[in-house]
């Protein structure tokens, strides 16, 4: 499994093609000293009281401990999102959906969005839209200190899961529509993994910005044997901020 190297933004052609995309960071990270820890201690939060807590409309609220990684856990359903800065590990799986996590490095807050179509066509408007779940995530990272000026994001999925399912490109198109969005909001993009074939399971670590991915099993059989062995090769330095590893 190849590194995460730095790398320019692909034209529109490229995606069309379907290429991989495995580059970091794609706009240059904010400046090391805001990663430091400081002074401020990450809230610890007990299982009972998640799930105690009232819940806004299209937050997760799916609660677990998560033995692997020893922490309270938070599982993000398509259409759903979750803000926070304790400590807690908020998680999801992917196909050709995308979730943007983003962090502030200062409020030290961060959240996930897990949407599965850029755009609605109709008046429906939920989470389940690139559009509205982008603007839902920011908005409450906003309502817990954040701001837009110290926002980085990682962005995950849009993979092509089903061999057959090649006309509507959602994958491409998902993958697209969050690049462009968040250049337009001038978020940075420090670390991504999308398209390509294969299933993710992506986990975020909300109070220091680290995230990992796993790639799951996937649909297209065929490829197994042109895959470089090794699943659990490191793709960034394990720090906060920057990095994002495979597990």
């Amino acid at each position: 499994m190849t590194s995460l190297t730095p790398g320019s933004t692909p034209s529109a052609g490229a995606l069309s093609s379907g290429m991989e995309r495995r580059r970091a960071p794609r706009i240059a990270p904010l400046s090391a000293d805001i990663y430091t820890q400081g002074n401020r201690t990450v809230p610890e939060v007990s299982l009972q009281d998640l799930k105690a807590r009232a819940r806004k409309p299209g937050e997760a609220s799916f609660f677990y401990f998560d033995h692997h990684f020893q922490f309270n856990a938070v599982k993000v359903l398509p259409g759903e999102y979750f803000v926070s800065g304790e400590n807690i590990v908020i998680m999801t799986v992917l196909g050709s959906c995308i979730a943007a996590c983003l962090w502030d490095s200062r409020a030290r807050v961060g959240g996930m969005n897990h949407f599965m179509l850029p755009e609605s066509d109709s008046t429906d408007v939920s989470g389940r839209y690139g559009s509205y779940a982008m603007e839902l995530l920011i908005n409450e990272m906003l309502k817990l200190g954040a701001r837009r000026e110290t926002m980085q994001a990682k962005i995950f999925g849009g993979g092509q899961v089903m061999a057959n399912f090649t006309t509507m490109n959602v994958g491409e198109r998902n993958t697209s529509f969050v690049v462009n969005y968040l250049q337009t909001e001038r978020i940075p993009i420090v670390s991504e993994d999308v398209l390509d074939i294969y299933p993710r399971k992506v986990v975020f670590f909300p109070a220091t910005g680290k995230a990992m991915v796993k790639r799951l099993a996937h649909a297209h059989p065929e490829a197994l044997a042109q895959e470089v062995r090794g699943n659990a090769a490191t793709v960034a330095k394990a720090t906060s901020g920057g990095s994002v590893d495979l597990f």
